[in-house]
């Protein structure tokens, strides 16, 4: 079985990016199961419901999201979809799942978000004992489980990957928007990479409008960020699974401009 794991979409630009080439990528790298970030879709903050129909009707199994999730306030209408998932680790209370389990191949595979607390401003519960529980729970009902880990901090990123090594199939990072250099298969056989990198406008400041940034950065004034124009990128991972055993036996960057 192979798995594609896509960057976060980053705005328009991105979302037609990911429509225009997901069907050759699955054809080419001949792809059973696919999951997109999508947090930053809809103006680079958030998913609308025009933008969520649009993925519906891609070939996507999964969406997961992160410390935007609730930048478009149509997401409350969608947000029980089985196809998306938020943050498990957001506080208790809030509407959505964290987790959703899918058939493919003969297979159940688990999808997990969970979002990082170093640096992103967010109230949110322990990652790492929350991705306890659920893999606890998760192992009984599923034989894949996939993680999407959407943090700011490297170290946090693989500090994760050691604790939960071998005990889930994948984990791939997301939220920084610049693809990492380090995919790898552990020790015990999980699939990991920090991040997965983006799916948006190339000419840019991770998606954003270079001169924008550049004056945040010059002047410390708070310069309204907004969406780069122009051609797009598309980041992402490959992760080819054993039918028989579940292990993950490769894993490979994909980037397409």
């Amino acid at each position: 079985m192979k798995i594609l794991a896509v960057g976060d979409i980053v705005g328009e630009n991105g979302l037609n990016k990911l429509k225009d080439l997901l069907p050759t990528i699955i054809e080419k790298e001949n792809i059973d199961f696919t999951i997109v970030n999508a947090e930053n879709t809809s103006g680079g903050m958030g998913l609308t419901d025009k933008d969520f129909n649009v993925l519906q009707k891609m070939k996507i199994d999964a969406i997961t999201m992160g410390n935007h999730t609730w930048g478009k306030k149509d997401i409350f209408a969608f947000i029980d979809n089985p196809k998306i998932m938020r943050p498990a680790n957001y506080s208790k209370g809030v509407p959505g799942k964290g987790y959703n389990i899918y058939e493919c191949k003969g297979k159940k595979i688990a999808v997990m978000n969970l979002i990082g607390r170093t640096d992103m401003s967010i109230l949110s519960e322990n990652p790492f004992t929350v991705a306890d529980e659920l893999v606890n729970k998760l192992s009984k009902e599923a034989d894949i489980i996939i993680l999407d880990f959407h943090a700011e901090a490297t170290a946090e990123k693989i500090a994760l990957k050691n604790y939960l090594d071998g005990r889930v199939n994948i984990i791939f990072g997301t939220h920084t928007h610049v693809q990492t250099a380090d995919e790898e298969i552990t020790e015990k056989g999980t699939g990991y990479i920090t991040d997965l990198g983006m799916t948006g406008p190339k000419k840019s400041v991770i998606g954003m409008d270079v001169s924008a940034s550049i004056k945040r950065f010059l002047t410390s004034l708070p310069e309204r960020y907004k969406l780069a124009d122009g051609p797009a990128i598309l980041n992402g991972c490959v992760f080819e699974i054993d039918d028989d055993t579940c292990k993950t036996i490769e894993v490979y960057r994909i980037n397409y401009k």
